[in-house]
């Protein structure tokens, strides 16, 4: 049975119209790509500067517990797991003054020495390329690098 007057009405996409919805897609992606990649590196150098903050003031808060920061024997290790060896800490956190010791965004180690220089000590990452020196997400980042 069919209704006489009433006509079929065509449902659906036309090649065309697909076709330039995907032009208009490729075109956003084409543009704004590169400008979301190209913060990876960028991302990354942020995150070590959040984790060197935050060894920095497990250290402060760790000294306050035993008068002295780890020695550079020690490392931080010690603010995970109590150290041996000289000072021997007095009042160490059983709980510890970190969960674990997290690596840089590179899956490296964050180094410790203290004393450094002029400073208590020093906590760095030597960036992507895991070697002293270095320019932008290559760069070494310290803790006391502002």
């Amino acid at each position: 049975m069919t209704r006489i007057g009433i006509s079929k009405q065509q449902t659906g996409f036309t090649l065309i119209e697909i076709l330039v919805v995907l032009v208009i897609l490729a075109t956003l992606i084409a543009a704004v790509a590169p400008n979301i990649l190209g913060r990876s590196d960028e991302a990354r150098v942020t995150v070590a500067k959040s984790d060197l903050k935050a060894i920095s003031n497990a250290l402060d808060i760790y000294k306050l517990d035993n008068f002295t920061y780890p020695t550079t024997e020690q490392g931080l290790e010690a603010l995970v797991n109590k150290p041996t060896g000289f000072p021997e800490p007095k009042n160490w956190n059983k709980d510890g003054y970190l969960p674990k010791l997290p690596k840089d965004p590179w899956g490296n180690e964050y180094q410790y020495i203290s004393p450094a220089d002029s400073k208590p000590y020093d906590v760095f990452t030597f960036g992507s390329d895991a070697r002293e020196g270095g320019e932008d997400h290559a760069g070494d980042l310290s803790v006391w690098d502002e």
